[in-house]
């Protein structure tokens, strides 16, 4: 459960609040569609993990040499950063939400404590009970009956998918999946199954608690669309900023909305935040052949450690552009979905590749099931790419 909380990551939560205020219950399908296909992509990265004693980054390296790893690494720094500015805006605006002072008074204090967590290995103490303060996003849950929407219409949704050729149609799209699907998620989950030196007899294990993961997870993505679609969805309200997002739980808290939002964004920003700049840390340090880890002092792993500071340091300094949170956290995502497909695609090879995985490559139906996850968001970026030009 703790883990499918924290997948609730400020840029989910704002773009799936923007597709709800926008498109109403009518991406509900691709909303549930998300759960197998980040079930399916986190499973190849366990295995991979499991088998190879490897992360992600280390085994393409392995398996393909450094071209490769370096084009998945720059495809994976470049997702990070863009999404880590938009989450340290959040994360500051969470606090202005529970203060009432401006945002940007907490963006550089957020960052200097995010790096203090991580210099000092407190972050891995940490990490789990701030997890638990993200299942105020199920709040989200009793927000959606509250609010009493069609629920007819939403089931129709959910088991009739409708398919527009708009440009909003395809924005949507490509920004669920490039918030869900993003790279640092399932190169995380490669990293600490690493780390944790788990065997491959334990994959099933695994394999489990991530679904049982992403269940809770994906009531919350499911939810979180369908509050917002019938509060400010249904009064054509757009959201951009952060307490235009908290209005979704109005129906279920009152005046107390904005405080509920705001420590649940809070929290997720302090787990997100970490999380993507240590992932920065590993992929530069791992395809440069450096020791990286959380559990080694600064002055152990230089390359490391000075990769996570400089993506802090650089996402602290543009998220005081005053550029509307949600809008910004929404772009990050429509960002995400379409770099994604490179780790995808190199994901899916690697597990396949004996070599790699020491003999034991992944089951044809995985890397079938794999595959076909590459194909929709890698149709889903054309199709973005070629609407948005249509509209020029």
């Amino acid at each position: 459960m703790v883990s499918g909380a924290s997948a609730n990551d400020p840029t989910t939560v704002g773009a799936i609040a923007v597709v709800g205020a926008t498109t109403g219950y009518g991406m509900a399908w691709l909303v549930v569609l998300l759960l197998p296909m980040l079930a399916i992509v986190q499973s190849i990265a366990a295995s991979v993990a499991a088998v190879s004693s490897m992360s992600l980054q280390q085994a393409i390296l392995r398996a393909y040499g450094r071209g490769p790893a370096i084009v998945a690494a720059a495809s994976i720094v470049a997702i990070v950063l863009f999404t880590l500015v938009a989450d340290v805006q959040a994360g500051a605006q969470a606090v202005s939400l529970l203060t009432g002072l401006p945002f940007y008074y907490f963006v550089l204090p957020l960052v200097a404590v995010v790096g203090w967590l991580l210099a000092t290995k407190s972050y891995l103490r940490i990490e789990r009970t701030l997890a638990f303060f993200t299942l105020i996003f199920l709040c989200y849950v009793a927000a959606a009956i509250y609010a009493r929407p069609d629920w007819g219409e939403v089931l129709r949704s959910i088991v009739m998918p409708r398919f527009e050729r708009t440009p909003l149609f395809f924005t949507g799209a490509i920004a669920l999946l490039g918030t869900t699907l993003t790279s640092y998620v399932y190169v995380w989950e490669s990293i600490e199954v690493a780390e944790r030196r788990a065997r491959s007899s334990s994959l099933l294990a695994i394999n489990l608690d991530a679904i049982l993961g992403m269940l809770v997870a994906g009531s919350s993505f499911l939810f979180i669309l369908i509050a917002t679609a019938a509060t400010s969805g249904k009064h054509h309200v757009a959201i951009q900023t952060a307490a235009d997002a908290a209005a979704a739980l109005k129906p279920l808290a009152g005046a107390w909305d904005q405080r509920l939002f705001g420590i649940g964004l809070l929290a997720s920003a302090l787990i997100a935040i970490p999380v993507m700049a240590a992932t920065n840390g590993y992929v530069v340090a791992q395809t440069l052949k450096r020791r990286a880890g959380l559990a080694l002092r600064p002055h152990e792993a230089r390359v490391f450690y000075g990769v996570v500071f400089a993506s802090l340091i650089f996402a602290g300094t543009l998220a005081l552009v005053p550029i509307p949170t949600i809008s910004l956290l929404y772009w990050a995502s429509v960002a995400g979905g379409l770099l994604t497909p490179v780790t995808l695609a190199l994901s899916v090879l690697v597990a396949r590749n004996p070599d790699a995985m020491r003999g034991r490559p992944i089951g044809a139906s995985l890397a079938t099931a794999g595959w076909a996850v590459t194909a929709i968001v890698t149709l889903s970026a054309l199709a973005f790419i070629v609407s948005a030009a249509r509209s020029v």
